[in-house]
């Protein structure tokens, strides 16, 4: 994994991405999570619906995702109760992180357990669509 500046501390960014196309990339990467294999700490998610980058950006999910870095809970309750939120709306919220490939909520004896690899997120959203002829929209 790469490494920032001079500290010891190992960059787990998180990149995602705005664009048309294809998701092949993205499930290769997930495949490869499954596989149990340590996922590229530059890895991208790209998302072909604005709509899935809002889901992202929401308060409440940027909300989820701290409390789930800063204090790897062990369950969706625990989590729910570090948000002060209702255990059935977290649940509902971490579902649609995972199905937005943010979250792997892991089977943890009879609870789950939210997980994830990355301590940032950094987000692309051009503003411009490329030229079709252009090497960015080929690319």
């Amino acid at each position: 994994m790469a490494t920032t500046g001079n500290s010891n501390k190992t960059d787990r960014t998180l990149h995602i991405r705005f664009q048309e196309g294809s998701d092949d990339d993205l499930e290769d990467a997930l495949a490869a999570l499954d596989r149990g294999e340590t996922p590229d700490p530059h890895l991208e998610v790209v998302y072909h619906d604005p709509a899935d980058v809002h889901r992202v950006t929401r308060p409440k999910s940027l909300e989820l995702l701290r409390a789930i870095v800063q204090h790897n809970p062990e369950s969706i309750r625990e989590t729910a109760r570090l948000v002060d939120r209702d255990v059935s709306q977290v649940h509902r919220n971490l579902t649609e992180l995972e199905e937005l490939h943010l979250v792997e909520l892991v089977d943890d004896g009879q609870s789950k357990r939210p997980s994830v690899w990355y301590e940032a997120i950094d987000i692309d959203l051009p503003l411009v669509t490329p030229d079709v002829g252009s090497d960015e929209a080929t690319a």
